[in-house]
């Protein structure tokens, strides 16, 4: 399954507690790194959606943003301590009295002291029970669109893949001709230089060249590795990190083949090898 590392995904729910919202964004990289933002209610839930995501996801970073609002019809009420408020009010009474010019102490003031007003716990348990519901929603289609983007580069890997059999195999057939004709021009050079042609050094000659010159060896690797691509695309696991792996696999043998080259379209084939591959690199770098 080819899955992109680039995606959004944002989720709804609404309840008697108000409104949730999550969403969650995710972008290329080596490991899976997540990141939360959370209402403070939802904060012990912070270790269960990491569990979440590593069930739904291999890598990525992903910023994951959740947030309450609460229903309007909430209102907000208060619990006042009585007997810390009396008793803030009688020690600046008190003071008062030993002041020659005391200061009216306010209701706003007496309120401000600490432990004298306080808002009562809340009740977030049916809002922790939706909030882990929608997450596992939002992760669910995330996957979906990671599916669906990396879906779309299936036929870019196809095309690249067909074309680079076709170049191997163009290769591969040329290469007994072109082998001939780099014996007649060793042939040529001998007469030229009016060398006596000894059979031996003649052959000794060709053997060398065919060494130099054979890329048997690295037609036959960009096949398989070309094979195994086409193999891996067809996998149900994570497959960037072994597609990356393969892409440095085809890099090198193009690179081989074309130090090896001894004909203009062989290195036209090697050059136009290397651009395919850096290609589907450059994709590969966003597959999870």
């Amino acid at each position: 399954m080819i899955r992109s590392m680039t995606a959004f995904a944002r989720k709804d729910a609404r309840g008697d507690w108000g409104t949730l919202t999550c969403e969650i964004r995710t972008v290329n990289h080596r490991y899976l790194e997540p990141s939360f933002r959370l209402p403070e209610a939802f904060r012990e839930l912070e270790s269960r959606f990491r569990e979440e995501l590593r069930k739904g996801l291999k890598r990525g970073k992903v910023d994951v943003s959740m947030r309450l609002q609460s229903a309007e019809n909430e209102v907000q009420s208060f619990e006042i301590n009585d007997e810390i408020a009396s008793a803030v009010n009688e020690a600046a009474n008190h003071i008062n009295r030993m002041l020659d010019n005391p200061a009216h102490i306010s209701a706003l003031d007496i309120l401000r002291w600490p432990g004298v007003m306080s808002v009562p716990e809340q009740d977030y348990s049916a809002a922790q029970t939706a909030a882990a519901e929608l997450f596992a929603e939002t992760v669910a289609e995330l996957v979906s669109v990671r599916e669906r983007e990396g879906e779309r580069l299936r036929p870019l890997f196809e095309d690249r893949l067909a074309t680079i059999s076709e170049l191997v195999a163009e290769v591969r057939e040329r290469m007994p001709e072109l082998l001939a004709a780099q014996e007649q021009t060793l042939r040529d050079r001998f007469e030229k230089a009016k060398v006596e042609l000894e059979p031996e050094r003649v052959a000794q000659e060709m053997v060398m060249l065919a060494q130099k010159s054979d890329v048997a060896e690295e037609l036959d690797r960009l096949d398989a590795h070309v094979s195994e691509v086409r193999e891996t695309l067809q996998g149900d696991q994570a497959i960037g990190r072994r597609l990356d792996f393969l892409m440095q696999e085809l890099n090198r043998e193009a690179n081989t083949l074309s130090s090896k080259s001894f004909d203009a379209a062989v290195t036209r084939a090697a050059v136009d090898l290397k651009v395919l591959i850096e290609q589907m690199r450059e994709q590969v770098q966003n597959l999870e």
